[in-house]
């Protein structure tokens, strides 16, 4: 195939020239060829949606006695001329032709009968008082598309050419830009810009002490409780079960232990508040460059089957929309399956954006996923003031609705695959026909244009060769990491799985609010949002919404050294992913300033922070130390402190090392994956990233608007759901038995605080709780089997203490909930799936993890894939049930407590009324286990009772024998008893 011609793709970063026909490269290091393999099509006009003209009649639609637009009907804003408006009330039903809503009088035109029911003030200038925007009033957009919040937080963001809108009540006020997205309310600093410019972009908000008092209390109390309980526990064993008693002990101690280890990380929990109002009067002066910092955003897919391409096109599409400078954004799509559907996919979403994107930016809509724009049922119009906007709106969603029926036709397509391989449209064969063995790809999808209010798009599938380890997702998102410092080089980095959309359109200014921050913001190394999760059953039944882990124990980690990366949803500092300790120290070479911010006038500062001397000196030891590779443009990248790449590269030499740093070969010999990077080592890379991050002494963020930023999908299958939590025990067990134990890691010269350290160590141990409570759920079935009890008979004292600490328990978990706002139904489910998780997926971890140490053999812990596809039939997949031996141990419980209860009811009935007393005590632990496991049996029983033969025959054959045993060694069955043979002498 002859090699066209190089295309300017330097250009499509910094040039205001550059065209949209960069075509998709491919290539290896190896070889000093570029090969364009497709151009990319010129873009098609995007439609003029500008609609003032009335629909009756078809003249302007004209404009009010004030100048502004006039709107007729303010519940739909069908556009209507003032003529068809009068002549409709003198004439007509009075009535909106489209939405049927009585027409209300408005100022300048006359009164008809009917209108004595009315207030003498108009409704549209009772709530919106249009005015015109004074000069130095606005904030304006670095884009010029978009005007911003005005003085005394009254005027509110419009469309450019579209007037202002004035809110009278601040509660109003307040709920609009809640509706917006914009989280907190303005503050009295946007009335003077000079005291903003002082004032911090964030602070932290402590948890109410009526609250938070009353839950440490009942901690205290708790634990002072749990000792009394020991102190009865180990000095009152029980003669005829010593076995029993001292395994229960055991058991105890060590659940005792583990709840500690939970709880002392949770002492300090904190909110935060950031202040976009700020933000904006800083870094976005009026009549002057845009200064907010530009930032890559890194989406990750594999399969478009268990990731269809419709989901990720919807996280692209909101990622283009967001509310932030266009080019200042430059979104990287990974495709680690080389799918030439995912990549066809990509490009139908390019062009759908092209129209989407000023729709959304427009009309400030939220959220800014079509799929979930257009399904929720919600009043749109509310807030809407333009008159243009409902047919807007219905325009887009038929545009939307035929963007799907070309996706979907694309996903049909691939069904096919041709004995040859794919092909594309110029007939040349697909270099990813082979997922596992295929060169780096790379096609600008979206360029940076001046004047373009669209951000980057790239699409980019890096090098898979047979021989080498690839590390999955981890090796993918530190391709892309290398890629995005060659080619944009921004100093934050955005990691998002394909299916996590954006669902706060200001979700980046909500973490620049840290990052910017002159006081705090240069030793925060990453901010983490939390994730909510869309197409979930209304009981949320195995407790996919994660609520404990997003709303109490991150906040907790917030108030210590941050929360732990948790694999999406979270905005890096690039220096802090390249192995840098924190500013504050002294022990690694500071980050040396190559290319500087652009001054008040817009030209390039060459102002340096280090002289070429220091600057050759750090590179040596870089290069010393093998540390990032053999690419002198990444590494000049990563000295440059406000990022940007080198404008004297030129296109070639940057789209050659693009290739190169995705090569398979590029990370051997460096420390890519160990000290550069994402860590590789586990599957829990997310957990152990950010171990790494914190005892280089960087911070973390946790940030939770009001508006939640981020949704998604997660599995509702039950066997799906299990093996998510098996992933993520198995990688905590990996970074426990390696050297980044956080027992002994960081103990020389690292910076992890002690808390922390702690809270590590709980999330790296919590497994082995599984033992425990796989014994103490069968243990009250072995008590109904045996007629045995682990406690002998208790007295006034030991009931007290007992009951006591059940009502400890409850009393602590309640309060728990009361000041983190988490509901108790969501911490009740959470703690039936951690007992379910525990005796099934956390079990099975530990087992592996044991055998993994072991030199009999590895255990394949690979990283898979779940399923992301939205369920065509509502819950569809709640009721599937999958094989996996995850579901005997629960199921095994379940049956085995089943047969314990009717043994003691047998039992009891043959030992008469004296026996039924010690019976409740054996059937409340045992219906505690079932109740527990209720969720899992509900979801083992499926929509039709259908359980698969298997699980059923393992379970029931293991409860069998594990019930014959018990027989066989002490029978339930009532014994003859006869006069002693000894003391009446009597010769048998």
């Amino acid at each position: 195939m002859q090699t066209p011609t190089f295309l300017t793709y330097l250009h499509s970063f910094h040039s205001p020239t550059m065209e949209a026909s960069t075509g998709l490269f491919a290539g290896t290091p190896n070889s000093n060829e570029l090969v364009a393999i497709q151009g990319h099509d010129e873009p098609k006009p995007v439609k003029n949606l500008d609609g003032q003209l009335c629909e009756i009649c078809g003249d302007s639609v004209g404009v009010t006695v004030e100048g502004d637009l006039f709107v007729a009907c303010e519940e739909c804003g069908f556009p209507v001329c003032r003529p068809c408006y009068e002549y409709e009330r003198r004439e007509g039903n009075q009535v909106c032709p489209q939405c049927h809503t009585r027409y209300k009088r408005i100022k300048g035109s006359p009164r008809v009968e009917g209108d004595e029911d009315e207030d003498d003030v108009d409704d549209i200038e009772h709530e919106f008082k249009h005015e015109e925007m004074q000069k130095g009033n606005m904030i304006h957009g670095d884009d010029g598309n978009s005007k911003s919040k005005a003085v005394n937080g009254e005027l509110l963001s419009t469309s450019l050419g579209e007037p202002g809108a004035k809110l009278d009540d601040k509660e109003e006020i307040d709920e609009w830009r809640l509706h917006q997205g914009n989280v907190w309310p303005e503050t009295d600093s946007s009335v003077d810009p000079e005291k903003a410019m002082k004032e911090p972009l964030s602070r932290k908000v402590a948890i109410p002490s009526g609250k938070l008092s009353p839950y440490r209390m009942m901690v205290v109390a708790r634990l002072l409780l749990l000792l009394l309980f020991f102190q009865y526990r180990i000095f009152h064993p029980v003669p005829d079960a010593v076995g029993l008693w001292f395994i229960s002990v055991t058991c105890e101690i060590w659940l005792a232990l583990s709840w500690m280890i939970d709880q002392i990380p949770k002492w300090f929990p904190i909110d935060r508040e950031t202040y976009l109002d700020r933000l904006s009067i800083r870094f976005e002066p009026e009549n002057k460059p845009n200064m907010l910092s530009p930032i890559d955003i890194i989406v990750t897919t594999v399969d478009p089957i268990k990731e269809p391409p419709l989901v990720t096109a919807n996280t692209v599409l909101s990622i283009l929309a967001l509310d932030y400078p266009a080019d200042k954004i430059s979104c990287y799509v990974s495709d680690d399956g080389a799918s030439m559907l995912t990549f066809e996919a990509l490009q139908e979403t390019a062009e759908f954006s092209r129209k989407w994107v000023p729709f959304c930016k427009k009309f400030s809509v939220e959220p800014r996923a079509p799929e979930k724009y257009f399904s929720e049922k919600i009043d749109f119009l509310k807030d809407k003031l333009q008159s243009t906007y409902v047919k807007e709106r219905r325009t887009m969603k038929r545009e939307y609705e035929e963007f799907k029926v070309r996706i979907n036709a694309l996903v049909a397509k691939s069904m096919r695959v041709p004995p040859e391989g794919w092909t594309m449209k110029d007939e040349t064969p697909w270099p990813g026909n082979n997922p596992n063995d295929h060169p780096s790809m790379i096609q600008v999808l979206l360029p940076h244009n001046v004047g373009n209010e669209l951000p980057c798009l790239l699409y980019t599938s890096r090098e898979k060769r047979p021989a080498f380890q690839h590390h999955s997702k981890t090796g993918a998102i530190n391709a892309l990491l290398r890629v995005s410092a060659v080619l944009s080089n921004a100093p934050f980095v955005l990691n998002l799985d394909c299916n996590h959309y954006v669902n706060n359109s200001k979700v980046v200014r909500e973490a620049m609010c840290f990052f910017m921050d002159i006081q705090l913001g240069n030793g925060i190394g990453f901010v983490q949002f939390p994730l909510r999760f869309d197409s979930l059953d209304r009981n949320d039944r195995y407790a996919n919404k994660n609520t404990v882990l997003f709303d109490i124990n991150l906040r907790c980690l917030d108030g210590i050294q941050g929360p732990v990366y948790v694999g999406s949803a979270c905005i890096f500092r690039r220096k802090a992913l390249t192995g840098f300790d924190s500013p504050t120290s002294s022990k690694r070479p500071s980050m040396v300033q190559v290319h500087s911010k652009q001054d008040e006038n817009g030209e390039e500062a060459s102002v340096t922070a280090a002289t070429d001397e220091e600057k050759e000196l750090l590179k040596s030891q870089m290069n010393d130390e093998n540390k990032f590779g053999k690419s002198t443009l990444f590494m000049n990248s990563s000295l440059t402190e406000e990022g940007g790449v080198d404008p004297s590269s030129s296109q070639e030499v940057l789209l050659k090392e693009a290739i190169h740093v995705m090569s398979s070969r590029y990370e051997d010999r460096t420390l890519w994956g160990d000290e550069v990077g994402l860590s590789y080592g586990s599957i829990a890379a997310d957990t152990l990233t950010s171990l790494k991050m914190h005892c280089h002494g960087w911070r973390s963020v946790y940030c939770m608007p009001k508006r939640d930023p981020f949704r998604g999908t997660a599995p509702i299958n039950l066997t799906d759901r299990l093996n998510q939590v098996l992933r993520w025990a198995v990688g905590s067990l990996q970074i426990l038995f390696s050297r980044h134990c956080p027992l002994l890691y960081g103990l020389n010269g690292g910076r992890l605080k002690g808390l922390q350290r702690i809270a590590y160590v709980n999330s790296t141990v919590y497994p082995f709780s599984s033992i425990p409570l796989l014994i103490y759920c069968i243990i009250p079935a072995i008590c109904l089997l045996t007629d045995k009890f682990i406690t002998p008979s208790v007295g006034t004292f030991a009931s007290l203490i007992f009951i006591s600490l059940f009502i400890s328990i409850f009393a602590s978990a309640i309060l728990e909930l009361r000041w983190s706002g988490v509901s108790l139904e969501e911490w009740w489910r959470s703690q039936q799936f951690w007992v379910i998780g525990s005796v099934s997926a956390n079990l099975f971890a530990v087992m592996q993890g044991i055998m993994g140490a072991l030199p009999l053999g590895r255990v394949n812990t690979n990283f898979s894939i779940v399923s992301k596809a939205p369920d065509d039939v509502e819950f569809r997949e709640l009721y599937a049930i999958r094989w996996t031996a995850l579901l005997i141990p629960p199921t095994t419980i379940i049956i085995i407590n089943l047969i314990g209860i009717v043994a003691g009811f047998t039992d009891s009935i043959n030992s008469g009324e004296h026996s039924w007393g010690a019976l409740l005590g054996k059937l409340f632990f045992s219906l505690w286990v079932i109740v527990h496991m209720y969720p899992f049996l509900k979801g083992l029983m499926g929509r039709q009772n259908r359980t698969p033969t298997l699980i059923v025959i393992w379970s029931v054959l293991l409860a069998s024998i594990f019930s014959l045993v018990w027989v066989r060694v002490d029978p339930f069955v009532l014994k003859t008893k006869g006069p002693d043979v000894k003391q009446c002498g009597i010769s048998c």
